[in-house]
């Protein structure tokens, strides 16, 4: 049986980006996990892509996984681009390279010179002189990120199709443990994935797939959450790595036990 995983980051410009990637002089350590080391990107990496997907930060599985949006909001994510006909031509990247440590601390740095200067130069890679034909942003970090980029002279040559959109975790961390909220919020997110759907369907000439716009309803179900493909993953992982059961989670009894642990449970299917 032959498998097709993700090449890495042999190629320029991503080789130098990944051997100069910035370390906690520019990502401080009481706001970001910087010990888990910088996640870069999920996708494709050779001009190929036709939409690019900015996330917020890397949560426990993209921490062991070494690719971005691959548990729960990835597979959401990955479910909302097979509804566009997009199941190969992607290209994501996050705001940060580093998890966040507390609740402000996207907030906090999201301003900081360092950071935008090096996620420009990611931006700067994957647009430049490529195939994009349309950009996501999920969350509003994500969508402030954009708008530095389009801000500077390179942003400013180039104008995209721009969806901002809701982060796919969205309600559950708008809504605590309160059941009610948590309904009232995931339609509200499916509501705005449902213009982002309109919007990109119009402005992606080149999916990989032609298909009908199918808007979704008021809650996920099974079918709009997808498994991470194969060849979008290191050589030699594991299948349950890519699939829909949650596998990893932060453990401990105080935050700086959960901040240094991570615990892998291989699901029971």
């Amino acid at each position: 049986m032959n498998h097709e995983y993700d090449p890495g980051y042999g190629l320029e410009p991503f080789r130098a980006l990944c051997a100069e990637h910035p370390d906690e002089s520019i990502y401080p350590r009481d706001a970001f996990r910087v010990e888990w080391g910088p996640i870069f990107h999920r996708g494709r990496l050779d001009g190929s892509a036709r939409l690019l997907v900015i996330g917020q930060d890397p949560a426990a599985h993209e921490s062991v996984l070494r690719r971005i949006l691959v548990g729960e909001a990835g597979q959401r994510a990955q479910g909302f681009l097979a509804r566009l006909g997009i199941t190969r031509s992607y290209v994501m990247i996050n705001t940060f390279l580093y998890s966040v440590y507390g609740q402000k601390g996207g907030e906090a740095h999201k301003a900081d010179t360092g950071i935008i200067a090096y996620r420009n130069r990611w931006i700067d890679a994957l647009v430049l002189n490529r195939s994009i034909e349309a950009v996501v942003t999920f969350g509003g970090l994500a969508a402030d990120a954009w708008k530095k980029w389009k801000s500077t002279p390179n942003g400013k040559t180039v104008s995209l199709p721009l969806a901002e959109m809701l982060h796919p975790t969205f309600p559950e961390s708008a809504s605590g443990s309160n059941t009610t909220k948590l309904a009232q919020n995931t339609k509200r997110l499916l509501a705005n994935w449902n213009q982002g759907l309109e919007l990109l369907h119009a402005a992606i000439q080149h999916p990989d797939e032609t298909k009908d716009v199918v808007p979704y309803g008021e809650a996920f179900q099974p079918g709009d959450l997808s498994e991470i493909p194969e060849f979008d993953v290191p050589a030699g992982i594991p299948p349950w790595m890519r699939g829909l059961e949650a596998w990893a989670a932060r453990t401990g009894l105080t935050p700086a036990e959960k901040r240094r642990t991570i615990t892998i449970t291989i699901p029971s299917s």
